[in-house]
């Protein structure tokens, strides 16, 4: 990867699962378990929705899976050896063809202070992204800290200064708009301008039952006992949850080998997003071009008046140069961006080979002394709690809730997993 112009942090989304569909209502069907229509009221109306493919969210782009060589594809100069080849497999998924741009998350910031702002303004205080990171000591950059994030001259400029967990949020609230979004596409909601701190749309609080919206148009229900009902998962009408990517994930949607595949062979390694071993563009047409943005060298940040090679002296627009041959941009050069693993040196050693992630915490709703789902919290959000070890002591896949420092070293991982391998 190449180096970046300052730490500052950006994020692709992914989302996953799920297919989007009409419902179907029509009977005369039948289940090839049971032989007993479906999609029949007068046989207690189970219903089964045709399958056709998932929708595809605002600005994602899918990426086939596949099997890749993962991890260093250059010289590993400060040696620390954290990053050794390994093959791996990751499953077909979406991601953002762009980072995520300061406009989007200026709507993301004036959701939270419209919805919150009143009775709950640290909500909002907690996703300002963290300005002064253009700040240095021996350098003037106060114009980047007063006027980068909301200026429109940069709204197309990808967000910096976003941690990990202001990302994690973000791809939470991502999740509610889009699929609010789509019930009032679908006419079964109507838009709610005057939602206002936990009567906000939640999807998670709309499955559990906990958010009523504006309705339009309730779905029929088959069910005989019962008139109508909300959307269910089942309907295949809301994606599912927006996440940042894997490292995994990122990596190979990064290199893009769907180009350089010829059958079952890829054709050359890659060093970046694009083919061969430079940064500058070998088409006749635009050769010399740059096709990333990034730090030429000591002094050098964008080139020679007249003749800038990159054309960016901070970050860029994130349409700028050539997508790779998945479709996204900058995926090279512009700013860092996260992804969801956590960090361990030697997690190369340890992780499994097919949708490789560390990172795992399970969870799961939190319940009430009747056992039904816990009331959502005072921002619409559904509670969850981390799996116990009563609950997880039973399986043989995982005995307890945390597993980021699985195998990592700790001596209770180690026991456990070598009593496992016997």
């Amino acid at each position: 990867m190449l180096s970046m112009k300052m730490k500052s942090l950006a994020l692709p989304l992914l989302v996953i699962g799920a297919v989007f569909m009409s419902s179907c209502r029509g009977g005369g069907d039948k289940s090839g378990a049971t032989g007993w229509n479906v999609n029949d009221e007068e046989n207690g109306g189970f219903e089964v929705v045709p399958y056709t493919e998932q929708e595809t969210g605002p600005g994602l782009v899918l990426i086939e899976g596949g099997t890749f060589v993962m991890g260093r594809t250059e010289q590993d100069v400060i040696q620390d050896w954290d990053n050794i080849p390994r093959r791996v497999t990751v499953s077909s998924y979406y991601i953002d063809e762009t980072e995520v741009s300061n406009i989007y998350w200026l709507e993301y910031l004036y959701w939270l202070s419209r919805v919150f702002g009143n009775d709950y303004p640290d909500v909002y205080k907690r996703a300002l992204p963290d300005t002064l990171v253009w700040r240095d000591r021996l350098a003037y950059n106060e114009p980047y800290v007063d006027l980068y994030l909301r200026h429109p001259a940069y709204q197309d400029y990808p967000v910096v200064g976003v941690n990990w967990l202001q990302a994690t949020d973000y791809c939470k609230w991502r999740t509610d708009r889009v699929n609010e979004q789509i019930m009032i596409r679908e006419g079964i909601l109507r838009v709610n301008p005057a939602q206002v701190n936990e009567d906000n749309f939640n999807t998670d609080a709309y499955l559990a039952g906990q958010y009523e919206g504006l309705v339009r148009s309730p779905l029929v229900d088959l069910n005989p006992n019962v008139d109508t009902r909300k959307v269910r998962m089942e309907d295949g009408i809301l994606l599912p949850k927006y996440r940042l990517p894997t490292e995994a994930e990122w990596e190979f949607a990064s290199l893009a080998l769907i180009g350089n595949t010829v059958y079952e062979n890829v054709n050359g390694r890659k060093l970046y997003p694009w083919n061969g071993n430079a940064v500058r563009n070998a088409d006749d047409k635009w050769q010399g071009e740059m096709l990333a943005n990034f730090k030429r060298g000591r002094g050098d940040n964008m080139g020679v008046a007249g003749r800038l090679n990159d054309n960016a002296d901070i970050t860029a627009p994130v349409y700028s140069y050539l997508p790779n041959d998945y479709g996204l941009y900058n995926m090279g050069g512009n700013v860092a961006e996260w992804v969801m693993d956590v960090y361990r040196p030697l997690s190369h050693e340890d992780k499994t080979d097919f949708r490789s992630f560390r990172g795992n915490v399970y969870q799961t709703q939190l319940t009430d002394e009747e056992g039904s789902i816990a009331e959502k919290d005072s921002l619409g959000r559904v509670q969850y709690r981390d799996v116990t070890e009563q609950e997880a002591a039973s399986r043989r896949n995982y005995q307890k809730a945390d597993n980021i420092n699985y195998i990592d070293g700790d001596e209770p991982d180690y026991a456990t997993y070598n009593s496992k391998r016997r």
